[in-house]
């Protein structure tokens, strides 16, 4: 048994954290035992505090694909499922995949319903960051990947593997078709935990004869804060972000938005040209940072080159490549900007300056690094939905590629709807002056310079 090289001991705290969120089934049958030793090897036994859902499923199945809302559980339920496999299924070699280095470390590994944090105290793994790994007293061995890398993925052997967000990897294809091919040991599993997006990858997943597929509420999870599920309610049941993000649901493009996903998937590329013509960072300021209210800063990167037409006529298209959108606050966005602005070796950072004026520049200026960046302010003079309509039509027509996938961008582009007043997401915001300035702005000078954008 596992619990026979354990100390038999329990702190007021050990238990608090233990129970935590345990179902009422669980509790009465904590409360009725007075023995600590079983007490202890109960607590640590995910059937007794997980909710139906959360188990593995019977049967003989290859992916189960736990599609659920936010807070519904599903960073929990894939860290114990990785303990089952280890502990009950024999698993002896699992990879880790997720969006990013970071996200794989601070989510699935060191987070608070990780891997490490649900771990029985006398079978915990030891982590070596620095190795990507952890590994069990028994032998098995967790290697962490990011879907950013996804040769990484070629080669390494595994009998199970636990992908979280899979609908956020930005080369989603070709993480997962890596991932696939090495999954060839004992009996191979995969764990897919991942919020809903209208791809066709997770279609196509999904339909497969040999995945399960589980669809979870938010609403499902009672251990959560009822503030937190009351404003849930408030401002978003009944809403499309609501449906997608509480309730699961895949949901299709908004009919009147205007991009759709299946253009911007039509014409989707792997990697940027080698010969660049011209490459930007563009930015829309928020004014403030607050974390709950304020809006984001986009920070997209777009660049330009040649491309041949099906008729063999040249023409410049555009090619969104970057987004380090998000809540910052002006010196973190100034910092985010000229850091991107490096990486991309850029040639200009072009800012609209409607709300900030002069202050985004100085901004910029005041940014370690920043001071000597080409930089173009942009005046808009037109409303959003006539900014935004010129560059749709550009996707339209095959003329703008995302490489790899821009899930946050492609999100917020494809499910804003302009008829409904307010402003656009600022991310959406950040591309359009992006291609503007690239597709179909005014030539100008490299430097400071004014400029409005035109339609």
């Amino acid at each position: 048994m596992l619990i026979e090289s354990s100390p038999v001991q329990l702190s007021k705290l050990d238990l608090a954290i233990i129970a935590m969120g345990g179902h009422a089934k669980f509790l009465r049958w904590w409360n009725a035992i007075d023995d600590a030793e079983a007490k202890l090897r109960m607590a640590y036994d995910w059937k007794w505090r997980a909710r139906p859902k959360q188990l593995p499923p019977l049967g003989d199945w290859a992916t189960w694909s736990c599609r659920c809302g936010r807070g519904w559980g599903k960073t929990l339920t894939g860290a114990e499922w990785v303990r089952w496999r280890v502990e009950r299924e024999g698993a002896r070699r699992i990879a880790l995949v997720a969006p990013t280095a970071a996200d794989v470390r601070d989510v699935m590994v060191e987070g608070p319903s990780g891997i490490l944090a649900i771990s029985s105290p006398w079978n915990r793994p030891e982590y070596e960051p620095s190795k990507r790994r952890l590994t069990w007293p028994n032998g098995a061995i967790a290697t962490t990947f990011s879907a950013d890398e996804p040769r990484a993925l070629r080669g390494p052997q595994h009998d199970s593997a636990w992908c979280d967000e899979a609908a956020h990897w930005k080369y989603l294809e070709d993480a997962w078709d890596n991932l696939q091919m090495g999954l060839r040991m004992g009996d191979p599993k995969c764990l897919v935990t991942s919020s809903p997006r209208p791809l066709k990858f997770l279609r196509d997943l999904e339909a497969e004869q040999d995945t399960v597929t589980t669809i979870g509420s938010t609403f499902e999870n009672k251990t959560l804060p009822a503030k937190f599920l009351s404003r849930l309610l408030r401002n978003y049941e009944g809403t499309r972000l609501g449906r997608q993000e509480l309730h699961a649901e895949i949901l299709t493009d908004n009919p009147n938005a205007l991009w759709k996903q299946e253009t911007i998937d039509r014409y989707r590329v792997r990697g940027l040209p080698e010969d660049l013509l011209r490459v930007l960072i563009s930015v829309d300021p928020a004014i403030t940072s607050n974390p709950k209210k304020s809006d984001e800063t986009g920070i997209i990167g777009v660049a330009t080159a040649w491309c041949k037409c099906h008729d063999g006529t040249p023409e410049i298209h555009a090619f969104v490549f970057d987004d380090r959108s998000g809540v910052y606050k002006p010196e973190k966005w100034g910092e985010k900007t000229v850091q991107a602005y490096d990486e991309a070796l850029a040639d200009l950072v072009a800012a609209e300056v409607n709300q900030g004026g002069e202050l985004v520049e100085r901004n910029l200026r005041a940014t370690r690094g920043g001071k000597n960046i080409p930089f173009k302010a942009i005046h808009a003079s037109r409303g959003k939905q006539m900014r935004h309509e010129p560059v749709s039509n550009l996707y339209e027509q095959g003329k703008v590629h995302h490489v790899g996938r821009l899930s946050r961008l492609e999100d917020q582009c494809c499910q804003w709807d302009p008829t409904q007043g307010g402003t656009s997401p600022d991310r959406a915001d950040a591309l359009t002056i992006g291609i503007t300035e690239l597709m179909l702005g005014e030539s100008t000078e490299v430097g400071t310079v004014e400029a409005t954008v035109i339609g």
